[in-house]
């Protein structure tokens, strides 16, 4: 048992924050750690500590919270720190996106192919960019034995970033790669019986392994796309896309089934306009990357985040209530969706998903974990350069990080015609970024099928990062 000091950065984010505090409770070997919760919204993070403090009491965890708006004071002395911030907010993302959409770039200039998710942003968000290297830069000095676990987006140009930048221990995790289960169940494939794999890079993943007891599924996908019905699909809400027509059709072109956001982060050809994504990702949202589908998500987001701080409110009055019972009956008024996310939290046989807490048990206490992480290939993936942040598979224990091998290796239409072009794109947000150069994001535009002329790219890449502060 191993009681470590760990670091919420962002904690306000509160079904984030709470799912890693449920994890927490679960874990005993984590139990009297000590958990540090930072953010600039001090009414969120107020709220966050009220409810993580509560959990912890009733789950008997002897967990111990403190709260801070300063990152240095969040980061001197730890051994882990998570990092789930998005500088700006929601606020900032819809501002840069209707500043886009009035030059006539619909869903902003970050929409990009191959990088089509709605709070994704790689070319203009340098504010958050920035982020990531100071925290670096402040673990190097106040915690240079400390590991980083990456969580906020992007998460790709993000890992590549300071891995490049820093020498700090770190490793970043998205929660993409469970829809491999989603496929298991859809061809009736008990998930315990699966050996799978999958590899590529940050939203963009790869199933490139899917077996049962030494046997090929694949056939079975063939199988099932053979007879899909594509104007039967009929998602649950706008997130349920692993199993859409687009999916299907990318695996005709690619030989390999899209996994997770991949099935998002694909071409223009599924993203022209509302109509193409209804057809390709299913009324009546056409995924989360449209405006129904995402004004779908800030309002269940919205609804979430004011039942939060309603019942951090309520514990607060009433600190002898039931925090399990508040959440439970508080919950039937909200979606099913977060309804299951409610009784998750107080499952003890049931962690979020959130693969964070296991990293910090398996570095922590030697409880070797499978993990799907983002680090650097340096060799794991064939085709990809060394210096470049992938996401595979891999064991991790108190020896650190042990990628496993990629087999089969990925084809060369995966590689050639998906990942070189999603990682040449992050090279450019990348370079442009560093250069803090606007001309670079204008050249990056004048490849985007929604430019009509160069005066358009320019003129809307000035507003911006005029707003932003970057332009000279």
């Amino acid at each position: 048992m191993s009681a470590v000091n760990i670091s919420i950065i962002g904690a306000g984010s509160a079904v984030f924050s709470l799912r890693l505090v449920s994890d927490l409770c679960k874990t005993s070997g984590l139990h009297g750690s000590r958990v540090t919760l930072m953010d600039i919204d001090e009414g969120r993070l107020a709220a966050v500590q009220i409810l993580a403090s509560k959990l912890a009491e009733e789950m008997s965890s002897s967990l111990q919270f403190s709260k801070t708006v300063e990152l240095e004071e969040a980061i001197e002395g730890s051994d882990f720190v998570i990092n789930s911030a998005l500088v700006g907010g929601h606020s900032f993302l819809e501002r840069v996106r209707s500043i886009g959409e009035k030059y006539g770039y619909c869903r902003g200039i970050d929409t990009q192919e191959f990088n089509m998710v709605s709070d994704y942003y790689t070319l203009t968000n340098w504010n958050q960019l920035s982020y990531f290297l100071k925290i670096a830069e402040m673990m190097e000095k106040h915690a240079p034995n400390a590991w980083l676990l990456q969580a906020a987006n992007p998460v790709f140009e993000g890992t590549t970033l300071i891995r490049r930048h820093s020498k700090i221990k770190m490793i970043g995790f998205c929660h993409g790669h469970y829809d491999v289960l989603e496929v298991a169940e859809a061809l009736g494939v008990n998930k315990a019986e699966l050996d799978w794999q999958v590899a590529g890079v940050n939203h963009g993943i790869w199933l490139n392994r899917f077996r049962r007891n030494g046997e090929d599924l694949y056939p079975l996908f063939e199988d099932y796309a053979s007879s899909y019905e594509c104007n039967k699909f009929k998602p649950s809400n706008p997130f349920n896309v692993q199993m859409s027509p687009a999916a299907l059709d990318m695996y005709s072109f690619y030989g390999l089934v899209p996994i997770g956001d991949t099935v998002r982060n694909s071409g223009w050809k599924y993203h022209y306009d509302q109509q193409t994504l209804e057809k390709w990702y299913g009324s009546p949202w056409g995924s989360p990357d449209s405006e129904p589908g995402w004004k779908w998500y800030r309002e269940q987001l919205g609804e979430v985040t004011g039942a939060t701080l309603a019942l951090a409110k309520a514990i607060e009055q009433f600190p002898d209530v039931s925090l399990e019972k508040l959440i439970t009956e508080g919950s039937k008024g909200l979606s099913s969706d977060f309804t299951r996310e409610a009784d998750q939290l107080y499952d003890k046989d049931s962690m979020s998903g959130e693969q964070h807490i296991p990293f910090i048990d398996a570095i922590a206490n030697g409880n070797s974990a499978r993990l799907v992480v983002n680090t650097l290939n340096e060799g794991v993936i064939e085709g990809i350069d060394d210096d470049v942040a992938v996401e595979v598979p891999a064991i991790v224990d108190k020896d650190g990080i042990h990628v496993e091998e990629i087999d089969p290796v990925l084809p060369e239409r995966v590689i050639q015609w998906y990942l070189r072009p999603r990682i040449l794109r992050m090279e450019w947000a990348l370079e442009a970024f560093m250069e803090k150069n606007p001309d670079l994001v204008v050249e990056i535009l004048l490849k985007d099928p929604r430019t009509k002329s160069f005066e358009q790219a320019r003129a809307v890449v000035q507003e911006i990062f005029d707003s932003e502060g970057w332009s000279e």
